[in-house]
Order: structure tokens, then sequence, then C-alpha cells
């Protein structure tokens, strides 16, 4: 089923996933419109500003939408986790879909569904368990963190619009992320696992994610919450291992103790010290279908 020629709005399309979000959208015909907040530069995007702080929107930015993807957001990983940052990781994912809702409560408008980005923080730290939809959540700061975000895009559904969630794992892209952070000191002949290097690691290309993303839209019926992430996590020492054969790198022999990456980074080393393994099954059984669906295929195509 295609949602022919149907507007999109999208939150957060000016970042990696967005842009490329954004690009196949447009190649498949979708009119795309973004919600930022500075204008765009994308003479075939239209671009409406908000400013979700000060409860600012652009009221026109629904006009003609079909589908909203929420994708806004401010990094998990990129400062540390003062109490003011983790306020705003938070309220940047909540209060901003949540002004988007007021804004349809108060008009006309053609808005049948919102996709919304998740992380599997949901599930936080979890050892060697695999992780349904159906798992409690963790109550660390990455799975409150998770648990808001749900609630407030699950709000959609009093307005009588289909809502689907993705949990989305660690997205594989090519100098950007989590993998320019973890690949640096194997670049440098000094990689090697973190931690014990046992702990699980469920990664995602970024290419399965845009095209996930596509799935969701052209199938009307599906709606709830999936794990977004390949169906073969990796350990780190996999993970490292196998950046490193890509790389034609030697691996450095001992693991970069946690003591030395709490004093790093803080309460956020449980981001790369945490274990989450996810099952894919739920997306596969809906009919996806993986283009990388194992890491050495992922990362041969992103070092290419």
């Amino acid at each position: 089923m295609k949602h022919q020629n149907k507007g999109i709005l999208i939150t957060g399309g000016t970042g990696v996933l967005g842009r490329q979000l954004t690009r196949l959208l447009l190649d498949k015909g979708y009119t795309v419109n973004h919600l930022s907040r500075r204008p765009g530069n994308d003479p075939k995007v239209k671009t409406f500003l908000w400013d979700v702080d000060k409860g600012k929107i652009d009221k026109q930015c629904v006009d003609g939408i079909a589908i909203i993807i929420h994708l806004a957001g401010a990094g998990i990983a990129e400062k540390r986790w003062t109490d003011e940052r983790k306020k705003e990781i938070i309220e940047s994912r909540t209060k901003s879909i949540g002004l988007i809702y007021d804004l349809l409560k108060g008009k006309e408008h053609t808005v049948k569904k919102v996709i919304s980005a998740s992380g599997i923080g949901y599930y936080s730290d979890r050892g060697d368990e695999l992780m349904t939809e159906d798992c409690p959540p963790a109550h660390d700061f990455m799975g409150e963190c998770c648990i808001a975000w749900e609630n407030a895009v699950n709000e959609g559904k009093a307005l009588g619009l289909d809502v689907l969630i993705f949990r989305t794992g660690v997205v594989l892209v090519k100098g950007e992320g989590a993998l320019a952070k973890i690949d640096i000191p194997v670049k440098l002949g000094i990689g090697s696992a973190l931690g014990n290097g046992k702990q699980w690691l469920s990664w995602i290309h970024h290419q399965d994610v845009a095209d996930m993303y596509m799935f969701g839209m052209e199938h009307e019926t599906l709606t709830g919450v999936y794990n977004m992430a390949a169906p073969a996590p990796v350990t780190n020492a996999r993970l490292t291992s196998a950046i490193a054969r890509q790389l034609k790198r030697p691996l450095w022999a001992p693991n970069v103790p946690a003591f030395v990456l709490k004093l790093l980074l803080g309460e956020m080393a449980t981001i790369i010290l945490g274990s989450t393994r996810v099952d894919a099954q739920k997306i596969i059984s809906a009919g996806f279908e993986f283009k990388y669906p194992e890491i050495e295929g992922a990362l041969k195509e992103i070092y290419g």
C-alpha cells in the first residue's frame, strides 16, 4: 500500500538520518517538509520554523501532511550528562512532539500517522538476555528517557493517530556517531575492545534505518513498537576486530579498562559498557528485509 504523493513532515530532518531519509523520500516522489530551528537550504524541502523551548511553531507545517516522522532530539553522546543536559535530552524529544500534538488539537488536518524514533536504551544494560519489544524497560537514565519519549509520542493515539515507534540500535554511518568514536583508536593502530569486550552491541546499517522508515510509511497497518536493529548483534570485541580487519589494522592486545572509560565519560560510560542484545524478529515477521544483516557486510559497505 503506497501513500502516493502525500506530504511528510520530518522533525530532526537536518540530522544524519533526517538528511538521508529526506533524499530517499524525494526520490520516491513524496513532498517533504522540515520543522527546524533555522531556515533550510534545500530548495526541494519546505522548512517551517519552531522553537520548542518557547512553545512556538509555524501552524502551516502540517498542511497537506499525512505522516509525521519524529527524529528530533539532543544528541545522547555529545556532551557529559549533567542534570541540565539530561533534562535537555529528554525534553528535546518529549516537548517537541507535544508541541505538534497541541497544534493538531486546534486545527483541521490530514495527519494519519506518526512514526517516531526511540532507543534500545529503553532496555539499557541487560547482559546476555535477548530483548524483545515486550521486555520491561530499565530504570536508569537511558531507560527513563526512552519511557518518557515513547509516552509523549503515544499521546497521539488519543488524537486518533496511528503510532509507530522504532527502538533504534547503534546506527553505523561512516565518519558519524558511534562508529566515528569507535574506529579512531583502530585507525591509529591502538584499537582494542572496551571494558571486558563481552558486552553486546545492537547495531544497524544506516541504509536499513532509512529503509525501515520507508517500510513503516508504506505499510499503513504497521503500528506499535518495533526494535530497529540488525538480526545479528555483536559483542564489543567482535565489532572492534571486524573494524580492524576491514581497515587492515592490527589490534592492540589489552582491553581499555572500564574504570578509564568511567573516568572519561562519567555516567555516559553505560552507553559503551552496557550490554544490550535486541531481537529483530518482530520487524522481520512483518515482512522487512535487511540489506545488511551481518556486521562484516555492513562495515564493508561503509568503509568500501
